[in-house]
């Protein structure tokens, strides 16, 4: 794909983000996958799971996987505060939530202001990332929620649930 078509396939991402924090740096994902944000709730650790999936919690009768951001991207874990939350997000069908640092706002970022994500020097695989976001003068980086996760791994962690459940 050539920097124009990349850049025209990113800019159409415009809209609504929830933004938030992990290790002091700014990410985003589209408000649309996202359900609702919960403070840290009690996580059961399923056994034989990989690092970053840190369980499951019961959320309303229903028990959902538990992912840490921080250790799926690689970064060294830290122990949650008081501002560490989850999002609850749709990641391929699947109802999961994202444990984050902090979470920021909810901005509009335009279309135009988005460009496609570096092919290198990213802390984060650019796979991951649908593009960087420009506004108020910060930078974000914007994620796919889709791709955050790999299919295998969305089957694991939603087998991981149904075995807790």
């Amino acid at each position: 794909m050539t920097h124009t078509a990349s850049v025209a396939a990113v800019s159409q991402h415009g809209g609504k983000y929830l933004t938030f924090v992990l290790a002091g740096e700014e990410y985003g994902m589209q408000i649309l996958s996202v359900h609702e944000i919960l403070g840290l709730l009690p996580v059961t650790r399923i056994p034989r799971t990989p690092a970053h999936i840190r369980g499951v919690i019961n959320l309303r009768g229903k028990v959902i996987p538990v992912l840490d951001l921080r250790l799926r991207f690689g970064m060294p874990s830290v122990v949650d505060t008081e501002t560490s939350c989850i999002i609850v997000v749709q990641v391929q069908g699947t109802q999961m939530g994202l444990v984050v640092d902090q979470v920021s706002e909810v901005t509009t970022i335009a279309g135009a202001d988005i460009e496609p994500p570096p092919s290198f020097g990213a802390d984060v695989p650019t796979d991951f990332i649908l593009g960087i976001g420009k506004s108020a003068g910060r930078v974000r980086l914007l994620l796919d929620i889709d791709r955050v996760l790999s299919s295998d791994e969305v089957v694991e962690a939603a087998a991981a649930a149904a075995d807790a459940g």
